[in-house]
């Protein structure tokens, strides 16, 4: 199959790009290659990927239509997997028009060369726990209202599922729409707690632990996410049209008015933050000097996913544990910068 991939560049789209060409299947990488972080990184997964002879990377921003709806002709795609943003909780604090930019002019670039181009089987397009905002309904289930966002990512993202929402109901296309969870592994972005720390540890200077340590992420380790999101793209919703005789599971969030779907993908098993770090001394074999701050403004306290939904549709969610997950991250860490 011909898969198209915004974001190849980037940490979850390096992943997932390198297990479809894995498996034989032809992938179109799509990246502006923008400094958010280090470009070196960026240009090193995409080595790695052109090994593969299936694979083909273009360099351009989703908000250069012309150039995409090129592509898009040109590649033909029988699954479009948008996963290129404006990443950074609190870097949205600095840059909101960055935001705007690639998150939402860019996202509904992507919807409109979809429509354009005809014959894409499914949608799949990345959103973020960051959406469910001010809720502070444990677990997030995808029904849960997430109408109060705290930061213009958490809106942005909002904003792409909404109007992707629009286009499945105006133009048929099967799309799912996934919310991650605090996603980590090797190859994983710089600008990232895990990353920041091991860093700093491994120097010897201090990291910044923030609201006494007392905060709790649901980990999410890249190659359970990788699975399901390969997993998602294996089913997709169907037509309003082509439901007689379909019960829906009680948690299903498929729509009443278009074949789109909200899945969260996370394990359900939050961890704390000091129980993280500690996973972390283990893995690294020394122990953190911390330095603790108040709550940065837009930030969680707690992110947990209710994955039976996931469960249900894949009938597998992620399960790698923490201290596993780290210690992988550590070997490539190590490996890559000799540390």
């Amino acid at each position: 199959m011909r898969y198209l991939i915004t974001g190849d560049a980037g940490f979850i789209g390096f992943h997932v790009a390198r297990r479809l060409l894995e498996a034989g299947h032809e992938v179109l990488g799509i990246d502006n290659l923008n400094s958010y972080y280090d470009v070196t990184l960026k240009e090193r997964r995409r080595a790695v990927l052109a090994e593969f002879s299936r694979y083909d990377a273009q360099t351009l921003p989703l908000e250069d239509m012309e150039r995409l709806s090129t592509l898009f002709s040109a590649f033909k795609p029988d699954v479009v997997v948008h996963l290129a943003a404006q990443a950074g909780v609190r870097h949205s604090l600095e840059a909101p028009r960055d935001y705007i930019q690639s998150n939402i002019i860019g996202s509904f670039n992507i919807l409109e060369a979809v429509r354009a181009c005809g014959g894409v089987q499914h949608l799949l397009l990345a959103s973020t726990s960051s959406a469910y905002g001010a809720n502070t309904h444990y677990p997030f289930h995808e029904t849960d209202n997430a109408v109060h966002p705290v930061t213009i990512y958490a809106a942005s993202k909002g904003a792409m599922e909404l109007m992707a929402h629009s286009y499945a109901h105006l133009y048929g296309t099967p799309t799912t729409a996934f919310r991650f969870f605090t996603v980590y592994g090797p190859w994983g972005r710089p600008d990232m707690a895990y990353y920041l720390f091991t860093k700093a540890i491994l120097k010897g200077e201090p990291i910044t632990v923030y609201n006494n340590g007392d905060c709790w992420r649901d980990f999410t380790f890249i190659d359970d996410l990788v699975t399901s999101i390969l997993d998602l793209a294996a089913c997709p919703p169907p037509g309003v049209a082509q439901r007689s005789g379909l019960v829906p599971h009680p948690s299903d969030t498929l729509s009443p008015a278009a074949p789109y779907r909200l899945v969260n993908i996370g394990a359900g098993a939050p961890v704390k933050l000091t129980d993280f770090i500690g996973a972390l001394e283990e893995a690294l074999g020394q122990e953190a000097r911390k330095v603790f701050k108040p709550l940065p403004p837009g930030d969680m306290v707690q992110t947990f996913a209710d994955a039976t939904l996931l469960d249900h549709l894949t009938g597998r969610r992620p399960r790698t544990d923490v201290k596993s997950g780290l210690s992988a991250f550590v070997d490539w860490y190590r490996r890559t910068f000799n540390g």
